[in-house]
């Protein structure tokens, strides 16, 4: 019996965590870091003050646990895609595959285009408290590496990096550019016929002439 209680108090912790996780995000998408308060978050999420100094600690600490919280997902939807690939993926097909999650906020706009847009702000450069994170932003990075290299044998890994890391931060940059609202406003299709060609172009890269050396 003492057993089962502990169970479901651990269960009833989770789900308040849970719910103030979620609660904290979906402010966050609205009013940004500022614009958030402790009362806010734990009216929505049906919790006291005090949870949030259970489980989190500050404010603060829940915003942030908020939002790596949406980037790991994120993060995992992209390697998902890109794991899903054929045998033999070309480049364009991996372009498809790394932006489509963002492709999917995109495309279905409200929440999760705000959700996007939080979680790129710090994508771009994530705090040194998210190094949790770095094996997650490693292996995205090897499994793009792997197609690159398989498709373009006479380029070198640091430029192969470098190229990814540019895609990602068009990405970024496209969930809170004024350009990102505007191909929103476009269908799904339409945003992956668009957005994979620039990605896989910026992935290709284009051989320097003789006469730019």
């Amino acid at each position: 019996m003492a057993t089962e209680r502990a169970d479901q108090r651990r269960e009833a912790g989770q789900r308040t965590r849970d719910g103030l996780l979620a609660a904290a995000l979906e402010l966050l998408a609205q009013r940004g870091q500022e614009g958030v308060t402790l009362r806010e978050i734990t009216d929505r999420a049906g919790a006291n003050v005090s949870a949030v100094s259970y489980h989190f600690g500050s404010l603060k600490a829940l915003c942030d646990a908020a939002i790596e919280h949406a980037l790991e997902r994120y993060l995992d939807a992209q390697i998902d895609a890109v794991a899903s690939l054929g045998a033999r993926p070309t480049i364009e097909e991996l372009a498809a595959a790394f932006a489509r999650p963002m492709m999917r906020a995109l495309a279905a706009g409200g929440r999760d285009l705000a959700v996007m847009r939080t979680v790129a702000r710090v994508g771009i450069d994530p705090p040194e408290g998210w190094d949790r994170l770095d094996g997650k932003f490693e292996q995205s990075r090897r499994d793009v590496l792997k197609v690159l290299s398989a498709n373009l044998p006479g380029v070198d890994e640091p430029e192969l990096t470098f190229r990814t890391r540019c895609a990602a931060g068009l990405l970024n940059w496209l969930a809170v550019a004024p350009i990102g609202a505007e191909l929103a406003a476009l269908p799904a299709g339409q945003i992956e016929r668009w957005l994979a060609p620039v990605l896989a172009g910026a992935l290709r890269g284009s051989p320097m002439r003789s006469d730019q050396g």
